[in-house]
């Protein structure tokens, strides 16, 4: 379904720049019809056949209504998660010095190895915040978020891409967005290689369109 995409990414780069006009635009439209339907008599006749008109608007509210939330509803729909950030093992204490009642030293937050700030794809989709490659362990890593915020949007996933602009057909899959803001933490699958990566992508799978991404530095 990737021509819905490309009607989505017109949409962003042509009209939604225009979004103000376009609505007052469509208002004045409405009400142009509805003073035509009354003219001609579409709203009498429909009172004649209450059936075939309750038939007719059923219809449509039936094929209309599911596609239109699925992909307007997550313009207003928004989620928050916030998780602790990694940390190292806790700070080994000398067993000829440490009392019986002395509180184990708690662990140190580890640093980014490579570090990017989110920007959206256009002035729809927008993005922000910071993403960090973090390594917890010799081999292991997750990806950070900070700060992030991003549009919502129907079956958006996180990938690391090879490219610095964003999504590639080589990005590697992160799993689906956990959330449209807050501070939390994605693994990176077991055994990739991350040297070769250099961005981290917030893509719409279903409809293939880029919604923001954070080069990695």
């Amino acid at each position: 379904m990737e021509w819905i995409g490309d009607l989505e990414r017109a949409f962003a780069t042509s009209l939604y720049p225009l979004r103000v006009p376009i609505a007052i635009g469509l208002v004045l439209g409405l009400v142009v019809a509805v003073y035509a339907a009354r003219r001609r008599g579409w709203f009498a006749a429909a009172r004649r056949h209450p059936a075939r008109t309750s038939v007719l608007v059923l219809a449509l509210l039936a094929a209309g209504l599911p596609l239109g939330w699925y992909l307007g509803s997550p313009l207003i729909i928004r989620t928050s998660l916030v998780e602790q950030a990694p940390t190292s093992a806790p700070t080994a204490v000398s067993p000829t010095t440490q009392q019986s009642d002395a509180p184990v030293a708690s662990g140190r937050s580890l640093a980014p190895v490579r570090r990017g700030t989110f920007t959206g794809a256009d002035d729809f989709h927008f993005g922000s915040g910071t993403a960090s490659l973090i390594e917890t362990a010799p081999g292991t890593w997750i990806v950070r978020f900070v700060s992030f915020s991003v549009r919502n949007g129907p079956d958006l996933y996180v990938y690391l891409s090879p490219k610095a602009e964003g999504y590639a057909d080589a990005a590697v899959e992160l799993g689906p967005l956990k959330a449209t803001d807050g501070d939390y933490n994605m693994d990176v699958p077991a055994g990739t290689d991350v040297s070769g990566l250099r961005s981290v992508v917030i893509w719409c799978k279903q409809f293939a369109v880029q919604f923001a991404v954070a080069p990695l530095i």
